[in-house]
């Protein structure tokens, strides 16, 4: 098994804990594999394999189990008396009244508890309620660039072929079974992954009667990844391809979107009058091969894959992101927190030729904190009135850290 210790080690930090740990990320992103990894750290650490409880509630064989009494029932007839038992569940939100259930076995078992799911819902006021503050959120993304050259199995320092595998990296995006697959084979995986989170964890689960509708949007935002957007916009858009639509269904449908992982949004962001500018806002799809997908065309705008695979790093690297407004024309692609830290982040595919526009919109931020610019391009440039200019393979293995 190909480890993924980003991931694996915030589990274990949380083992034997009061705490519930809760992974969350987008269909088939490695959270089943993930659990698998955390089994197999069990048995390599003295764990029994009757002291494991797995469960996948996507399995048919499991369909009897989807409610929270016959679940109880089965785990209560399963669990060795006196000894700790490790419940690992996937898929838990199709559980109905998972919530009270994942409480209970907090309560009435020596247990430690890891549940998966695929929609951000499952973390809404209900679970705080029930669990009140004793449950961790591991978010789960796609493959890293570093840990897509660790499944291809090309290591970092082999400089003659990261280029290449960056370029397929971008193309094919980060899923691991795309990952894994023969050439002929990714854009198929790819094709059913979309789908399914489309049709099925979005479109099937929210009772949508009309997916060309959904499916138009989901290609708007694809199209425009890293351009301002309004509910009004998409709206006006839909209306012109001849469909039917209304800001508050928009608005439904984007929640749904982000609920499935499929898009997240940035919001703006006032640097000067430090305010929100909540009506407006970038969207970021969760994979680049999605989005080659979902265009269904070639590579079309370099400048928006780029920053797209910025943005996910940041949140791989666990920073809330949001898009700086200065002024009127001027923008900071991205001011990234976390704790008391900030960095403020412009990506450009080349720097231009003519203007130090890029940085000069940087320098009018008038704080110190860190000011960074990620190109794709090997510029002969390193460092521009004092901000570093990195290359993006270089800043996505680590090379420059941000």
């Amino acid at each position: 098994m190909i480890n993924r210790p980003f991931y694996l080690n915030q589990i274990i930090r949380f083992k034997d804990t009061e705490f519930i740990k809760v992974i969350t990320g987008i269909r088939r992103c490695g959270k089943s594999y993930l659990l698998q990894l955390y089994r197999q750290y069990l048995l390599d650490n003295g764990v029994t394999k009757e002291q494991i409880l797995y469960l996948n509630f996507e399995d048919y064989d499991n369909l009897h189990l989807q409610n929270d009494k016959a679940l109880y029932k089965y785990l209560k007839e399963k669990a060795l008396p006196g000894q700790k038992m490790y419940f690992l569940f996937d898929e838990i939100q199709i559980v109905v009244n998972w919530q009270k259930l994942v409480n209970s076995l907090r309560v009435s078992f020596h247990a430690d508890v890891t549940v998966t799911g695929s929609n951000a819902k499952m973390l809404s006021s209900e679970i705080a309620t029930f669990l009140s503050g004793r449950y961790i959120e591991i978010k789960v993304y796609p493959l890293s660039f570093e840990e897509f050259l660790l499944f291809k199995n090309v290591d970092k320092e082999d400089f003659r072929n990261i280029p290449k595998c960056y370029k397929e990296y971008v193309k094919y995006g980060g899923f691991p079974a795309v990952v894994l697959a023969d050439e002929e084979l990714k854009e198929t995986i790819l094709s059913g992954i979309f789908d399914t989170v489309l049709l099925n964890d979005v479109g099937f689960r929210s009772g949508i009667k009309e997916p060309q509708s959904l499916r138009l949007m989901t290609k708007f935002l694809s199209s425009n990844v890293g351009q301002t957007v309004n509910p009004t916009i998409i709206t006006n858009t839909l209306k012109s391809a001849g469909v039917k639509a209304t800001n508050p269904t928009v608005n439904r449908y984007l929640s749904m979107l982000e609920d499935a992982y499929l898009f997240y949004k940035a919001d703006k962001y006032d640097i000067r009058g430090k305010e929100y500018l909540r009506s407006k806002g970038k969207y970021f799809i969760a994979d680049t091969g999605l989005r080659h997908i979902a265009l269904a065309r070639k590579q079309d705008n370099r400048g928006s894959e780029l920053e797209n695979i910025v943005y996910l790093e940041l949140r791989r690297r666990g920073y809330s992101i949001d898009v700086g407004n200065i002024d009127a024309d001027r923008e900071v692609d991205f001011i990234a927190r976390k704790m008391n830290e900030i960095i403020y982040v412009q990506v450009a595919y080349q720097l231009p030729e003519t203007s130090k526009r890029e940085t000069d919109n940087l320098l009018k931020i008038a704080d110190n904190y860190k000011k960074i610019v990620i190109t794709e391009r090997f510029e002969d440039e390193t460092n521009i009135d004092g901000i570093p200019i990195i290359n993006v393979m270089d800043w996505l293995l680590g090379v420059e850290n941000c």
